[in-house]
């Protein structure tokens, strides 16, 4: 059950792998992938520690957003584009994940952390295409004249609504998704990207994260614990982000996804 207690070294524990999340994020992404299994592990139910997740890291995704505001100058109408589909599949996404059986999530998991690893995996190769073909700055070469990546709306508004979904229900590896979406819209920016992909991250954990307050899912301790922990280690992992290597940090991390897809398949036998 979610409010039932939790030991203090166990706290301790989340604590310490939230940090370690947070510090994870700053330098490379994918912290959620060390987070939700070490969370399992710990006996916090796989229902539970997702949606207590989405609680804990919301206010992380605001700072993200707030530090890249000055990429949305600009770019109003993408703004308002994304803002009703994150929000409407957010808040699907968190519905639907009320109403999956809690056995039922914990036999599906281990697949959305296998998911979750490859889309970390795919990251590199996708963000070096993008800067490859925008060279990492300037407008978007896609252009319609009113200044926006001449797309569909509502291709955008469709497929934006998907990744809302899949956010509001799981969300690791979210970041990676709108990045790819934003790509085949036609942005070339990369820090406009971050920019729009930050506001989207935005409205999908805020309004999960107000139906799992209100659902009486969360564990409130532990979302504490690894609010606190992930915003201390993602401050220092920015401190720390130019003097570690990107590239090991991010092979440990997708080895650990794959042991955690190992480990959740396997646990209940």
């Amino acid at each position: 059950m979610p409010n039932e207690s939790i030991s203090l070294l166990a706290l301790a524990g989340v604590f310490l792998a939230s940090a370690l999340g947070g510090g994870v994020n700053a330098i490379a992404g994918g912290g959620t992938l060390l987070t939700f299994p070490a969370l399992v592990a710990m006996g916090v139910p796989a229902l539970t520690a997702n949606a207590t997740s989405t609680v804990a890291l919301w206010p992380g995704a605001l700072s993200s957003m707030w530090g890249y505001r000055g990429e949305l100058r600009g770019a109003r109408a993408w703004v308002v584009r994304l803002t009703l589909p994150s929000i409407l599949g957010g808040a699907a996404g968190a519905a639907l994940l009320l109403r999956t059986p809690a056995d039922r999530f914990a036999r599906i998991v281990p697949f959305l952390v296998l998911g979750a690893t490859l889309l970390f995996l795919a990251q590199g190769p996708l963000m070096r295409r993008l800067r490859a073909r925008g060279g990492g700055a300037g407008k978007p070469a896609a252009l319609s004249e009113d200044g926006d990546p001449d797309v569909a709306p509502w291709l955008f508004v469709l497929a934006q609504f998907g990744i809302g979904v899949y956010g509001g229900y799981f969300g690791a590896g979210i970041g990676i998704l709108m990045l790819a979406g934003l790509g085949m819209m036609g942005f070339t920016n990369i820090h406009r990207m971050n920019g729009l992909k930050n506001w989207g991250a935005v409205c999908m954990n805020v309004v999960a994260a107000m139906i799992f307050a209100f659902s009486g899912i969360v564990n409130w301790p532990v979302a504490l614990a690894m609010a606190v922990g992930g915003l201390l280690g993602g401050y220092a992992g920015a401190r720390v982000a130019q003097r570690v290597g990107q590239q090991r940090v991010r092979t440990a991390i997708i080895c650990i996804g794959l042991a955690s897809f190992l480990f959740l398949l396997f646990r209940p036998l």
